[in-house]
């Protein structure tokens, strides 16, 4: 497996890969202890895309990457893919892009367990009321992310 870091003035993520696959992204904090990079192609194609993201100059990522987890799980972040850049939507709207209504509470606890945030937007989904939700990364970096993207919350 190999590790790299992303870090501006207000965010720090981790990635890690397996190969030309990205299997983790996350957001970490800045005094977490960081282990020593060994960065391949894979993670400095990420770094690229990570930084023109945060320049606002990159709104869809184009990264080979490999999620674990239930074929539910799995089909919850294939429609989290498909999310506009600077939109948000509901965690119900979620469920009814994958033809299951009813399912909201399964689709907020898949939403949770996305390994791979930004490039599997997470961050796009909202409350129902409009309000800013759970955000494994704290929803501060939540907040500052839709900024980046210019949503208004």
């Amino acid at each position: 497996m190999n590790i790299g870091y992303y870090k501006n003035e207000k965010i720090k993520i981790q990635i890690k890969a397996q190969g030309e696959e990205i299997i983790e992204i996350k957001i970490i904090n800045n005094t977490q202890n960081t282990e020593k990079e060994n960065e391949n192609l894979a993670i400095k194609q990420c770094k690229n895309q990570l930084e023109k993201y945060f320049k606002g100059e990159l709104k869809k990522f184009n990264l080979k990457i490999k999620t674990k987890g239930t074929d539910f799980q799995k089909q919850v972040w294939e429609a989290l893919t498909k999310l506009e850049y600077g939109k948000t939507v509901t965690y119900k709207k979620v469920a009814e892009m994958i033809e299951k209504p009813k399912a909201i509470r399964a689709v907020a606890n898949a939403i949770a367990k996305n390994q791979i945030w930004i490039v599997i937007p997470c961050h796009r989904v909202i409350g129902s009321n409009g309000k800013l939700t759970g955000y494994a990364g704290g929803l501060e970096n939540k907040k500052y992310l839709l900024e980046i993207e210019k949503v208004k919350i």
